[in-house]
């Protein structure tokens, strides 16, 4: 089953250039280890404080809470800025029904 994490960090300013070259650090050393999924991090439109790190995963069964990567990133973060942490499993496409 694949899944994703989403954290959605809005930033203060003075943090910003600081947190970009660790998020960047952080992709590199994910790949390095070769965890299992990938990272992904973009920044939004027009609001360069807003980051969103996308965490993909394929495992058999979704973590609700999180991964151990996605809490330790949440953890860390929150002393830079607001957090949010959310977990999206896709869609069986089996089950799907008319209304989708």
């Amino acid at each position: 089953m694949n899944w994703i994490e989403v954290i959605w960090v809005r930033f203060a300013g003075s943090h910003l250039k600081t947190i970009e070259s660790k998020l960047h650090e952080l992709m590199i050393d994910v790949d390095r280890k070769g965890r299992s999924g990938r990272i992904r991090i973009y920044n939004r439109e027009k609001i360069e404080t807003d980051i969103c790190i996308v965490l993909f995963h394929d495992m058999e069964k979704v973590k609700t809470g999180g991964s151990r990567l996605g809490l330790r990133l949440v953890a860390a973060l929150k002393d830079f800025g607001l957090v949010n942490h959310t977990v999206w499993a896709e869609l069986d496409h089996s089950k799907r029904t008319s209304r989708i």
